[in-house]
């Protein structure tokens, strides 16, 4: 096996190919698809990625969708507070 990487992490497989600019790149996104996250449904730190973007909790074993590098995409957390800013109108109107 490799030796132990201090700085590059998970891309030290890649060794000193393709840049440093694109490793760093690389790094976050390897780093954040295989990271687990939180459950929206039982609340545990259990999301993990099954493939680009399908994600399963371990615990409850919900699937749900999701970014393909993480669960949460910045444009569903605008569209979702979006929706809710509406609904909140909607209910003052009303």
């Amino acid at each position: 096996m490799g030796n132990h990487t201090k700085k590059v992490g998970i891309c030290g497989k890649y060794g000193t190919r393709y840049g440093a600019t694109l490793r760093k790149v690389i790094k976050k996104m390897e780093v954040t698809q295989h990271a687990t996250y939180g459950c929206t449904f039982c609340g545990k730190n259990a999301v993990k990625r099954h493939s680009t973007g399908i994600w399963k909790c371990g615990r409850c074993k919900k699937t749900m969708a999701g970014g393909a590098y993480v669960l949460s995409t910045s444009a569903a957390i605008t569209v979702r507070t979006a929706i809710a800013r509406m609904r909140k109108t909607k209910g003052l109107d009303a």
